[in-house]
């Protein structure tokens, strides 16, 4: 998934800290899908020049939505909402 990233982009997921450049964003992904199964099921796309909103759920009934800047095909920034003191739950991980 990082590949979708460009080099200097910024991944926030409100719940932690921005994490900055495509290396740390694809350590990122690796870390937090080695923590549980997930699925992105989607929900809808809205498109509106540079920018994209995708609203989603998994399996589990967990919802979100992600806002993401793209120039030139790649994504330079996003931002994701969704409640991770259900997503830890949900999964049986630890709160702390």
């Amino acid at each position: 998934m990082a590949e979708f990233y460009d080099e200097d982009a910024v991944n926030h997921q409100v719940t932690q800290d921005p994490v900055e450049g495509k290396e740390a964003i694809r350590e990122m992904f690796a870390r937090e899908f080695a923590l549980a199964d997930m699925t992105c099921v989607v929900e809808n796309i809205f498109e509106d020049g540079q920018w994209a909103i995708l609203e989603w759920k998994d399996p589990l009934g967990l919802r979100g939505c992600s806002f993401f800047h793209v120039i030139d095909g790649k994504i330079k920034f996003q931002r994701s909402y969704w409640d991770k003191l259900t997503f830890l739950r949900m999964h049986n991980l630890s709160i702390h």
